[in-house]
């Protein structure tokens, strides 16, 4: 009896970790999981512009990730972006910890948005070895970007997709 709840139970464990697990803003970090972390970082402008990590997440369902997704479904643009602002600071302090923790950084940068965090947060990581760039033509600073990765030796991909076949292909 002991035989089989044992492979019951290691049959469920195998299983729940054999799919992703998205954890949006501002819920806690997972603690002592082993699955790749992945920061879906880049355009929101907070909540107008498209869902691309809703994309993201859907391909990825069934891979053994963890997907850290600042975008938030409560998000309220009457908060003030300064820090003694309590929500808006657990969102940027969320955000900070999310990057430390990620193994990778997808880092979108929609044609038609400004993304300023977006670009702080590529200096912060550019150095890293987990950003993972997507800039389409168009974007009002691709040359910095651009300039930026090259120098740093960042990945730089044309589209999402490409972004996807890439972690596809390397995850641990």
């Amino acid at each position: 009896m002991k035989a089989i709840l044992f492979a019951l139970f290691l049959l469920l464990n195998t299983t729940i970790f054999a799919q992703s697990l998205e954890i949006k803003s501002p819920n806690e970090l997972p603690k002592n999981d082993q699955r790749t972390k992945i920061f879906l970082g880049g355009t929101i402008d907070m909540g107008n512009s498209e869902d691309w990590q809703a994309k993201v997440s859907k391909e990825l369902k069934n891979e053994k990730v963890i997907l850290l997704n600042p975008r938030r479904n409560d998000w309220n643009s009457a908060w003030k972006p300064i820090k003694e602002e309590p929500e808006f600071r657990k969102q940027v302090e969320w955000e900070l910890n999310a990057l430390e923790n990620a193994d990778y950084i997808i880092m979108f940068f929609g044609k038609d948005s400004k993304s300023p965090i977006s670009l702080l947060e590529m200096g912060l990581y550019a150095k890293s070895g987990k950003l993972l760039v997507i800039c389409p033509d168009g974007f009002w600073r691709k040359g910095n970007v651009d300039i930026t990765a090259e120098k740093y030796g960042v990945k730089q991909f044309d589209s999402i997709e490409n972004v996807l076949d890439y972690l596809k292909n390397n995850l641990k």
